[in-house]
């Protein structure tokens, strides 16, 4: 059976989790990705563990797709770039906002060589607004959203999640849907687009619970204290005798009596 992606040519300028993550899920539906990475490759190439001297979270970031280096700053680089687009369906990059038109690679230029180009631009807070030029990562995002705050643990005595939330819920999914949704839209109006991904946009979308007491007109419970984030005794992580610890989540009235009987 054929994938629903096939045909669709992707050219991923994007590095690290975000865009590599959306690209592969975008390939494993049927999609062609030709990921374009600086001279020396991607950073994530370094980072360990290592796998036959190459960071295995690359290889799985990067599995089945098409990897060149091109010098982008450099006449050579960016015309074979332009080669690339000019027979894309899709564009993904990640850099901060400002790069890829230094780089002459911007949406507006981009699309007067490909007018159905669909070109999605992922950052941490988006193409305009009081943040855009600033650098950050996973942890920023989520804590300048208030999200890290429902995390449990004091100030004194923080935890980091265990996932990145912004990263891949803010980034990847996002980027994801927003594309397909282009291609859809492509096919009724044979145009491409600009998306815009703001990965702390969608980390609301995350605490929607916290929100809820805040519409309440009632205080937010940070620092573990809701009723999903360590506050209550029906939805918690308990030590058994063995040393493998025991995850309850018995939130229905019947659930809860059923474990307490």
């Amino acid at each position: 059976m054929e994938l629903p992606l096939t045909g669709i040519r992707i050219v991923d300028f994007s590095a690290l989790l975000p865009g590599p993550l959306a690209t592969l899920m975008l390939a494993e539906a049927g999609a062609e990705i030709i990921k374009i990475e600086k001279p020396g490759g991607d950073d994530m190439r370094h980072f360990p563990p290592m796998l036959q001297s190459r960071g295995a979270a690359h290889r799985l970031l990067n599995k089945g797709k098409r990897i060149i280096e091109l010098d982008l700053k450099s006449d050579r680089g960016k015309m074979d770039a332009l080669e690339l687009v000019r027979t894309a369906d899709v564009l993904v990059e990640q850099f901060r906002p400002g790069v890829m038109e230094r780089l002459g690679l911007d949406y507006s230029s981009m699309r007067a060589i490909n007018e159905k180009l669909i070109y999605c631009s992922i950052t941490g807070y988006g193409q305009s607004g009081p943040r855009t030029f600033e650098a950050g990562h996973d942890i920023n995002y989520i804590g300048n959203t208030g999200l890290l705050a429902q995390s449990w643990g004091s100030a004194a005595d923080p935890v980091l999640p265990p996932a990145q939330i912004a990263d891949i819920g803010g980034g990847s999914f996002p980027a994801i849907i927003n594309i397909l949704l282009a291609l859809l839209n492509r096919q009724r109006s044979g145009q491409g687009c600009h998306i815009d991904i703001a990965m702390c946009d969608a980390m609301f979308t995350f605490a929607v619970f916290a929100q809820a007491f805040g519409a309440a007109g009632k205080p937010v419970q940070d620092g573990g204290s809701g009723l999903l984030t360590g506050g209550s005794p029906r939805y918690n992580i308990y030590p058994a005798k063995c040393g493998t610890p025991i995850c309850v989540g018995a939130l229905e009235e019947h659930f809860w009596q059923k474990l307490c009987d």
